[in-house]
């Protein structure tokens, strides 16, 4: 996309400490991704619920219905990318494998992700072992992965924001919204640079999301702390000259260093 958000906040009065305002901040930046994912999660679920109704399978044909959906999140969320639904190998009567995706063009233009998922020649026929898709499936929790070069979609360094979609208690894949980096960095990484310490955010598996410090850079794994304990406990702690903030329901690591 185009446009470029601004650090929403930033110069907001910081109540409580620093590091838990900011991580705040953090947080509502995000909700406005994931309630794409949310709507998304909710729209799936329903069509799939109206097919099963009917008796049968569903086909890629029957996701269609999600596009007018998608298109508006894509109109309306200005860290969105793209957003889709993808499928859970099997879930599908008339294909193995599906994303029903679809994305904002540097010209402004939406278009379909349109990929090659035949298993005998695709390299993305698989895509279960990606953390988007992973983390939702085993967790049932949501999931903040990367960042990483999106080869799959876009070729841009993105984060990808996921949620399980279940059916009946099954799950049936996962919704998901990209957000490219350097549209998460220019809306973060100001409100990082006000914290006394060197800052920095990291999702559950360690991997920094955005940074004020230039030794932990974007995109590195953390050794140290085990970040998705972190998230679970849902407090502050200090650990070996670290204060970890986690970022209040969103699953991100605020990782301020001791000055």
């Amino acid at each position: 996309m185009s446009r470029r958000p601004g650090p929403a906040g930033a110069a907001a009065t910081l109540d409580a400490t620093p590091e838990a305002a900011v991580a705040a901040q953090v947080r509502c930046t995000l909700e406005t991704v994931f309630e794409a994912v949310a709507e998304t999660r909710a729209d799936t679920a329903a069509l799939l619920t109206r097919v099963a109704a009917q008796g049968r399978r569903p086909a890629s044909v029957d996701l269609a219905a999600l596009r007018p959906g998608l298109h508006l999140r894509l109109a309306r969320q200005e860290l969105v990318s793209g957003v889709g639904f993808v499928a859970a190998p099997g879930l599908l009567g008339d294909v193995p494998a599906w994303l029903e995706w679809w994305q904002t063009s540097s010209e402004g233009e939406v278009r379909p992700l349109l990929l090659d998922l035949d298993p005998l020649r695709s390299a993305y026929s698989d895509y279960t072992h990606w953390d988007w898709f992973a983390l939702p499936r085993d967790t049932g929790q949501r999931a903040v992965a990367g960042p990483y070069v999106d080869y799959l979609c876009s070729d841009e360094y993105s984060l990808t924001l996921s949620a399980p979609v279940h059916l009946e208690g099954r799950f049936v894949g996962v919704a998901a919204a990209d957000v490219y980096l350097r549209h998460f960095e220019a809306a973060v990484v100001p409100l990082l640079q006000l914290l006394p310490g060197a800052a920095h955010l990291v999702n559950a598996r360690g991997r920094v999301a955005a940074s004020a410090d230039p030794a932990h850079l974007a995109g590195s794994l953390t050794k140290g702390p085990d970040f998705g304990a972190a998230l679970a406990r849902a407090r502050p702690a200090r650990l070996d000259g670290m204060r970890l903030v986690p970022c209040d329901g969103v699953p991100l690591v605020l990782v301020v260093l001791d000055g």
